[in-house]
């Protein structure tokens, strides 16, 4: 096994900044923007987001976290069930600009399941993909991201590994693993 240093603590920290100032320049104030972390990683993604983005411009962002474990189309698939997590969304997204937000995008698919998922609470009037890595030449579905932190030509048997003090390792670090 070989792993690859993509994204070490200094420069994940200045990739966050960065994606938070394309925020601040796409939405200004937030006004009726959701930020939406999807189930279990993007969460974690977005809690960092969030603290960015406050650093920057002191507001307090409209945010909840998405599941999407009986929207995948591999559900019933899997040997062993999928464990469902929580969704936690504030407010209807009716008419809401919503900005998904995931670790890693490879095939599209958590992504699709995300959009079936978050139709539940209203229809957005606008839905953009925020991802900390882009694996290109991998998607099986038409879906690009909007806001990309870094992106990663790879092949299907490598991984994208993200490690984030927050799931218990000692620095936050990304990964590329062969």
């Amino acid at each position: 096994m070989q792993r690859k240093l993509l994204l070490d603590e200094k420069l994940l920290d200045i990739t966050l900044h960065r994606l938070g100032q394309q925020l601040i320049e796409d939405f200004g104030d937030f006004k009726d923007t959701v930020l939406l972390g999807l189930q279990p990683r993007g969460v974690f993604v977005l809690d960092l987001l969030k603290e960015s983005l406050k650093q920057m411009t002191g507001l307090e962002l409209v945010s909840g976290c998405l599941d999407t474990t009986f929207h995948r189309d591999d559900f019933r698939r899997r040997e062993t069930p999928a464990k469902a997590s929580f969704t936690d969304i504030p407010v209807l997204l009716e008419d809401k600009k919503v900005i998904l937000i995931d670790d890693v995008l490879f095939t599209g698919r958590s992504v699709r399941a995300a959009m079936d998922a978050m139709i539940t609470f209203g229809r957005p009037a606008k839905v953009e993909l925020l991802v900390l890595v882009n694996r290109q030449y991998s998607r099986e579905l038409p879906i690009e991201p909007h806001y990309i932190g870094t992106n990663v030509h790879t092949l299907k048997s490598q991984r994208v590994e993200v490690e984030l003090k927050a799931h218990g390792y000692k620095k936050n670090s990304i990964w590329l693993v062969t």
